[in-house]
């Protein structure tokens, strides 16, 4: 089951894409999944759109993913269906996805980096 909200409104002083998705994993976690994705995690850097991503993981909850940001809603979408894909065949059923839209202005006053 893949799960998909989309609250993107791309208004004025909103330029960028806030991808979050989650999904059940039971691990590696910590160092170890550090040490087995780290290849994984230098590929999502060639991404095209790809500014940032904040991983996520929780052990307790059985639970992996990220915050990405792209730099359109049409990136952050091509990421989403190529991911979905790469987890599907690592035997991953159910991920849940949600895209923002970013207002640039307030996210800079409260010092969020908007680029790489």
């Amino acid at each position: 089951m893949w799960q998909h909200d989309s609250y993107v409104t791309q208004g004025e002083g909103m330029s960028k894409t806030l991808l979050q998705i989650h999904f059940n994993f039971s691990g590696p976690f910590g160092e170890e999944m550090t040490q087995q994705l780290v290849g994984l995690a230098e590929s999502i850097n060639e991404e095209p759109g790809f500014i940032w991503k904040i991983w996520t993981e929780s052990e307790k909850n059985q639970q992996a993913g990220g915050i990405y940001l792209f730099e359109s809603e049409e990136t952050a979408q091509a990421y989403i269906k190529k991911h979905t894909a790469r987890l599907k065949n690592l035997g991953v059923d159910e991920v849940t996805f949600k895209l923002f839209g970013v207002n640039d202005a307030l996210t800079k006053i409260n010092h969020g980096n908007l680029c790489r």
